[in-house]
């Protein structure tokens, strides 16, 4: 998932004759064969394009209901000197790649300089037949176990009333993306992939390799990860680094001299009995008790740990909550907006995961390997049951095999990830020859909060400028270093 507020390089000044160029000439193109039309949309000032390419949700079958993949495209800045499009695929699974619009229309703008940036909302997310699930807005709701029978059966009744949930995977969706490239009248694309993202590239370069000119993965996912399997210990490996880097911080060793052992005591305290605290709801200033269990609040900490701001925050946090204050923790786990839709669609989670990955775990296996882990086997339980609840896909052969590509790609990974740490990246470098990895010691998974953030930006632009990821110059990278811990109110990071 990448939502993001850092600063892209800023090398060229666009004057209001050279976007009048601009204009001239996409429509010019536009008018022989473009199939989007211009659009606006909020938040953003200038003309996108946008359309709705409708493909079979039954590819297999190519009959029966349709859906309309929702498409936005980012028009290069210089026309005339038009390269191959950056098509950006979106984490989760789940969540909307349109979503990054405002990202390339401003602090990213400079990935436009010389090539379209494509988004396309995957199917089952955003504008392309989501498969969102209600909930409500209670804030125990957000404190409640992930994946309840109840919330799951409801879910699966509410969408298939409009959706195939069998027909919302990642190899099913790139032949979708390759639909989109087509339509557009592209040859070849530039991908990138954040997360899940790098799991659909991958996929990608697997089913439609001579499509592909050069790849960013970022956070890598395999087709092999066994989604969730991994987390408790992944996340356990994060937790350390994180309380270390505490332990050797001056401010943040003084402030919580103690802090592993508050947190080990804290959550022997929550499995014994669960905490009940007080919350203010931030509309009405209105005070409701809430109960916070053991394993839902190590699985909040664990998310935390996703981005670097979040992730210096803990110290703070499991503090106050060892002192019984449980408000900075709350102000965390539950969204000041609660209506607002999830920003990854469960539905679409849920039929790509269990269908790619939660299937296949043992989970008496998992069961003995996460023995013991501060986060232990919570979500391979959650998941395993609620895909016991979900609609089986048919498998894709070889799914799981790695791929195999000749293609230039940098791979960008996290030293502090807590879900797809460097080895997960290795473990596809063995297959893709052409590729050189760069390790940022304070990255987590998520790409903001550190400073000299235009080291990614420039990095990356050298690739899709080159075409050659063994010359990208990554010795930037050791100059990007995490916000301060928070210790008090007053130092909280932004």
């Amino acid at each position: 998932m990448w939502k993001t507020t850092r600063r892209c390089l800023r090398f060229l000044i666009v004057t209001s004759a050279s976007i009048s160029f601009v204009s001239l000439a996409f429509a010019q193109v536009r008018e022989a064969h473009w199939p989007l039309k211009p659009c606006k949309l909020a938040g953003i000032e200038e003309e996108l394009q946008c359309g709705k390419l409708p493909v079979f949700e039954s590819r297999k079958t190519r009959s029966g209901r349709t859906l309309d993949l929702n498409v936005v495209v980012l028009p290069a800045l210089d026309q005339e000197h038009k390269q191959e499009p950056l098509f950006d695929l979106a984490g989760g699974p789940g969540i909307a790649s349109t979503g990054s619009a405002n990202l390339y229309a401003t602090d990213l703008k400079e990935y436009r300089r010389h090539r379209d940036v494509v988004l396309v909302d995957q199917r089952g997310t955003g504008d392309s037949n989501p498969l969102n699930c209600s909930h409500n807005v209670d804030p125990q709701y957000f404190l409640n176990e992930m994946y309840s029978v109840d919330y799951v059966r409801d879910c699966r009744h509410e969408l298939e009333r409009k959706a195939d949930l069998t027909r919302y995977t990642t190899p099913i969706a790139m032949d979708d993306l390759d639909d989109v490239r087509a339509w557009l009248g592209y040859e070849r694309i530039n991908l990138f992939g954040l997360s899940y993202g790098t799991r659909a590239a991958l996929v990608y370069m697997r089913q439609h390799p001579d499509r592909v000119r050069s790849v960013i993965l970022m956070g890598v996912t395999p087709t092999n990860h066994k989604m969730p399997l991994y987390h408790a210990r992944d996340g356990q490996r994060a937790m350390n680094l994180l309380l270390a880097d505490c332990a050797a911080d001056l401010n943040c060793s003084r402030a919580f001299p103690n802090i592993e052992n508050e947190l080990m005591e804290l959550l022997a305290s929550l499995a014994r009995q669960p905490a009940r605290a007080k919350y203010a709801l931030p509309e009405s200033g209105k005070e409701v008790t809430v109960t916070i269990a053991r394993q839902v609040f190590a699985e909040k900490l664990r998310s935390a740990l996703y981005t670097p701001p979040g992730a210096r925050q803990l110290p703070f946090i499991i503090h106050r909550a060892a002192q019984g204050d449980f408000s900075p923790f709350l102000s965390m786990a539950i969204p000041v907006k609660r209506s607002r839709p999830d920003s990854i669609a469960d539905g679409m989670y849920l039929s790509v995961t269990c269908n790619e990955d939660t299937r296949q775990i043992d989970a008496k296996a998992a069961g003995r390997m996460n023995s013991g882990n501060m986060f232990d086997n919570y979500r391979v339980i959650e998941q395993v049951r609620a895909c016991s609840l979900w609609p089986k896909a048919q498998s894709a052969r070889g799914y799981s095999q790695p791929v195999n590509s000749k293609v230039p790609v940098l791979i960008l990974s996290g030293y502090m990830d807590p879900v797809t740490p460097p080895t997960w990246a290795e473990t596809v470098t063995k297959q893709l020859p052409n590729s050189k990895q760069a390790i940022i010691r304070y990255h987590a998974h998520v790409p903001i909060g550190l400073s000299h953030m235009e080291c990614l930006d420039k990095m990356i632009l050298e690739l899709l400028d080159k075409g050659d990821a063994k010359t990208v110059d990554t010795s930037c990278v050791s100059e990007m270093l995490p916000p301060p811990f928070r210790t008090n109110v007053e130092t909280r990071p932004k």
